[in-house]
């Protein structure tokens, strides 16, 4: 069964990106909000460091730019930077008008400070900033009549035409998790506000949500990629069994945390001057560097010099998930391995999240705008969202859409296919693919593994097309055909930049080379969700 759906924007993707663009749009829009799990599951919610703005008198907007510029490694785009950091202070009095009470010290806001960062400039609440942030624009988002929210529902393919001029959305075809139901979704805006895709990797920070298909939809329709060769691993994420995907934020290294070998030793003095406060790219190479030579499964990371009280109020939940496992943070170090944390590239946008498709925005870690260069500034995604989110409502509300009302949208088309009685493939490809990328694709890299890579992430392809062919789809069967995707879009970029700069560390190559001192960008495909225009009457 097929359901038809007309909204003036859709929104695919509800963490801070799709609820801020979201609230920004709902006082003249209708929006149609929608999140493939529960609200809640998304990368947003498991943020725990901060939102970086200029918010004290020692600071200015000027060091903040340095500073990204400089963890960028050369390819930031600097209009872009200046743009959305001028727009840091006034982001956060925009969250606080929205109902965000961030942890605050005799009335004014308790800046924090992280790796990278040359000043105390991160806005937090407690060690779960994403989360409060979350569930505070969700209530507010539940509240407005224009927003409808459609949770367990995830897009399967973007519907574009084409015109003389250019390319336009109309909208997407959508998947209900729970009924098993196709929607089809005409939309005179279509905001795409994923998410990254870290979930690709066997070990990572992120929710099993970061499959990367904002990117993955946008690049069948015909969106050129930029820079995924760039995936940020997060240096410090909990070694255990039981816990793999918990995240040992970046603040306990602000707030004097040292990294130590599995003897006690510090080492970090060897790698950088700035030492445990050196930017993600540097740290996580080191702990990878000091594993492998010492044949280590892990590091530690030590706060127990601190205040017990302190450590206690400043990180409680890092503290009580430390100590479900038999760790007392303020008595023990915490054993950590570096995690794919964060997607740096992305569907090429302008800073309004404008894409190469007409009516088609990205917004947040599924767009590539320049603003991160080759490594982000740690707590500078959070801010890009909210920024990157207001100003796409702006653009959206000053610009006219055509008017495709006239054209009648087909329904989702599955009767050539049937059910599948070897759904053990699917799974069996998606842990598969994860490895590859883990072994082949990680923290260092050669061309030989880039290579093999590429061989097996290809023969998983025609497997997977084959079985997308055949089958009735599936919410496991729509990720795995979008991580192919992704992993093929990483390692061809991978291949593309003979060099080695910021989250990009190439054995064969390792010395930056100026001639790939620009983005890499993998042109769009279409796929078969295209109109063609001289058929309608419009």
């Amino acid at each position: 069964m097929s359901i038809r759906i007309n909204t003036d924007v859709l929104i695919i993707g509800s963490g801070i990106a799709g609820l801020s663009v979201a609230l920004s749009l709902s006082e003249k829009m209708n929006v149609l909000l929608v999140t493939k799990n529960k609200m809640s599951d998304c990368s947003t919610s498991w943020a725990q460091g901060g939102i970086a703005a200029v918010r004290s008198e020692n600071d200015s907007i000027d060091q903040h730019i340095n500073d990204t510029i400089i963890n960028g490694h050369g390819i930031c785009d600097n209009k872009v930077v200046h743009n959305i950091i001028e727009q840091g202070p006034d982001s956060i009095l925009w969250l606080e008008k929205n109902g965000i009470n961030f942890t605050k010290k005799k009335g004014e806001l308790d800046l924090t400070l992280e790796g990278g960062h040359s000043q105390r400039r991160i806005s937090y609440i407690k060690d779960e900033t994403g989360k409060f942030l979350h569930l505070g624009l969700t209530q507010r988002a539940k509240k407005k009549k224009n927003i409808t929210i459609l949770e367990n529902t995830q897009i399967i393919d973007l519907i574009h035409i084409n015109t003389n001029k250019s390319k336009k959305c109309l909208g997407g075809y959508l998947f209900n998790k729970i009924s098993r139901e196709v929607y089809t979704i005409q939309a005179n805006n279509t905001i795409l506000a994923t998410g990254g895709a870290s979930k690709l990797y066997q070990y990572t920070t992120n929710p099993n949500t970061s499959t990367g298909d904002g990117i993955a939809v946008a690049w069948r329709a015909g969106c050129t990629i930029s820079n995924m060769e760039f995936i940020q691993f997060h240096p410090t994420c909990l070694y255990h069994h039981e816990n793999k995907s918990f995240l040992i934020s970046e603040s306990l290294r602000g707030e004097g945390a040292k990294l130590l070998t599995n003897d006690g030793k510090r080492f970090m003095h060897r790698y950088d001057p700035r030492e445990e406060l050196a930017p993600r790219d540097v740290v996580a190479r080191a702990i990878d560097n000091e594993m492998k030579e010492r044949d280590d499964k892990y590091v530690y990371l030590d706060i127990s010099m601190r205040d017990e009280k302190f450590v206690q109020n400043r990180f409680p939940a890092i503290y009580e998930k430390c100590l479900e496992i038999g760790v007392d943070i303020t008595k023990q170090p915490i054993p950590v391995v570096p995690a794919s944390h964060y997607t740096c590239g992305g569907i090429k946008a302008d800073i309004d999240g404008q894409t190469e498709i007409d009516n088609l925005y990205a917004i947040g870690e599924a767009a590539h705008t320049g603003f991160h260069g080759a490594n982000r500034l740690a707590s500078n995604s959070l801010l890009e969202c909210v920024v990157m989110a207001r100003q796409n409502a702006l653009r959206i509300m000053d610009h006219s859409p055509d008017d495709y009302d006239n054209i009648e949208l087909s329904f989702w088309d599955d009767s050539y296919v049937r059910e599948s009685s070897e759904k053990f493939i699917v799974n069996y490809n998606w842990d598969d693919i994860r490895k590859i990328m883990w072994n082949y694709v990680g923290i260092i890299r050669t061309e030989k593994n880039l290579l093999l890579a590429d061989e097996k992430i290809a023969l998983i392809e025609k497997e997977v097309n084959l079985y997308y062919s055949k089958y009735y789809i599936s919410s496991d069967l729509l990720e795995l055909r979008n991580i192919v995707n992704i992993a093929k879009l990483i390692i061809k970029s991978a291949l593309l930049r003979k060099e080695s700069r910021g989250l990009h560390f190439s054995k064969d190559y390792p010395l930056s080379n100026n001639r790939f001192k620009k983005n890499t960008e993998i042109s769009g495909r279409t796929n078969e969700y295209e109109f063609d225009l001289s058929k309608f009457k419009v």
